[in-house]
């Protein structure tokens, strides 16, 4: 299956072909700032599942687990359509709502659930992470 994310004015694109490799909902503070909402969710992809075009600026910052982060988004409309993260190398993440469809599929993470807004809830079951998630470490707890 591909799926095409875009920026609100379309000229910032990501095409991603087959399933996301991790979808994951992230409450740290740096995610609510750049979604402005309580949390943000990723959808990771090998790099080689996603091809980009058009123009877009880029900002690098550290992340909660101080790790850098490059964010790219579009110079016109401002939205942030992909990153790349430097904690997973070969690792290229989607924002989750680009897509604005509905076949990409639910967060099977919750990550940096010591910053979660304790009125968000998830109605399925999903793996929980009180900072970052690191390939291969387990849940803090499967419970609300």
């Amino acid at each position: 299956m591909t799926r095409i994310a875009h920026c609100c004015c379309g000229s910032l694109r990501a095409e991603a072909t087959g399933e996301p490799l991790i979808v994951a909902a992230c409450h740290c503070t740096e995610c609510q700032r750049r979604s402005g909402s309580p949390f943000g969710v990723s959808t990771c992809f090998s790099q080689g599942q996603v091809r980009t075009e058009g123009p877009s600026s880029v900002y690098v910052r550290s992340s909660d687990s101080g790790r850098k982060v490059e964010f790219h988004f579009c110079p016109k409309c401002g939205s942030t359509v992909f990153w790349y993260p430097e904690f997973i190398a070969d690792l290229i993440v989607v924002a989750f709502g680009a897509f604005a469809v509905s076949s990409v599929p639910q967060p099977t993470l919750s990550v940096w659930e010591t910053m979660r807004h304790p009125w968000v809830t998830f109605d399925h079951a999903l793996d929980r992470f009180g900072g970052q998630y690191e390939p291969g470490e387990g849940a803090v707890t499967a419970a609300e």
